[in-house]
């Protein structure tokens, strides 16, 4: 079968497409004929340095996510030609994932889908998607009376919170630093785009002086302060994102800094339920979302796919269709 095998850190000019043997299917683990997949940042960032690490399982095919096929559902019991989406939980990392034809996972992170999606909207789903539902319903409890703040709002994750927080009926402002993709915020869902920058507290305290009841964190931890006074009495902030480029707080003092009454979580993507996906889905379906995609790529152009994902930018999931 074609795919994409790392051994070491390359540029994207330098990924080759190549043959490799069919996976050997064994119990525990499914065989997918992979359809589409999502390409993510942490991709990119496993071809240029991850993958010199010992805990990435050389030689490996990249990708963490996918839709397609059962193809044999060995003992899980799955169904032959099953639509499904798998995740996270170590693929592309500790075992191959989803830059190839063909892929072998284990049935703890495949999940069967019931979807009228094609491939392509369906392959802009699962970890993109997963992320901000498990932030807006897991983590912040998000209801149809709450006012909801994403920060970051023009990432993918922050184009699917937007959908799905309108579905689930709350008010949604977003915030971006560029005016010129504020309609595009409205257009997908946002009810106020507040622009980032210096005196973005300001303005928001202006339009929103009782704060945000909830707040989707996805610039991380070098705004995260200030999202805490942005927040109403008994308010959560989710911190999900790291967009922002800072990775941790330094000298954090959280009696002093988290406002009394306001309370402060996070979102970590990589252990997905059934009824979780199956919620998600249906919330997709109610909604009748439809994912942003920026650009469909195929398996031969997947330099070009990488190459688009490193200058991001752009708005909407890279996807390439296998």
């Amino acid at each position: 079968m074609k795919a994409i095998v790392l051994t070491e850190p390359c540029k994207a000019e330098e990924m080759k497409l190549t043959e490799i043997p069919m996976p050997e299917v064994r119990p525990g683990w499914v065989l997918i004929k992979v359809k589409a997949f999502g390409i993510n940042h942490s991709e990119v960032l496993l071809r240029e340095f991850e993958v010199a690490h010992t805990y990435i399982n050389k030689p490996i095919v990249p990708g963490i996510e996918c839709v397609g096929e059962v193809i044999d559902p060995s003992d899980s019991g799955f169904r032959k030609g099953q639509r499904v989406m798998a995740l996270m939980g170590g693929m592309g990392r500790s075992f191959n994932g989803s830059y190839a034809e063909y892929v072998l996972l284990p049935s703890r992170i495949v999940f069967a889908v019931d979807s009228n999606l094609d491939w392509e909207e369906l392959a802009a789903i699962p970890e993109t998607f997963y992320t901000a539902y498990g932030s807006l319903v897991t983590s912040l409890q998000l209801s149809k009376d709450d006012l909801l703040l994403v920060r970051g709002g023009t990432s993918t994750v922050g184009l699917a919170a937007l959908q799905l927080g309108k579905a689930i009926g709350a008010t949604v402002v977003a915030t971006t630093r560029s005016r010129d993709k504020a309609a595009v915020l409205k257009e997908y869902g946002a009810d106020d785009v507040v622009l980032e920058g210096d005196g973005f507290r300001e303005r928001f305290l202006e339009k929103y002086p009782d704060g945000a009841c909830k707040v989707l964190e996805l610039i991380g931890a070098s705004t995260l302060r200030e999202s805490l006074k942005l927040t109403a009495l008994h308010g959560i902030v989710c911190h999900t994102g790291l967009l922002g480029g800072v990775y941790g707080l330094k000298n954090f003092d959280p009696i002093k800094e988290i406002p009394s009454g306001v309370y402060l979580t996070g979102f970590y993507s990589n252990d997905p339920t059934q009824a979780q996906i199956t919620d998600m889905m249906n919330l997709i379906e109610r909604g009748d979302i439809h994912p942003i995609i920026a650009r469909i790529f195929t398996l031969e152009q997947l330099v070009d796919a990488h190459l688009l994902a490193e200058r991001r930018g752009q708005m909407g999931k890279i996807v390439v269709a296998v």
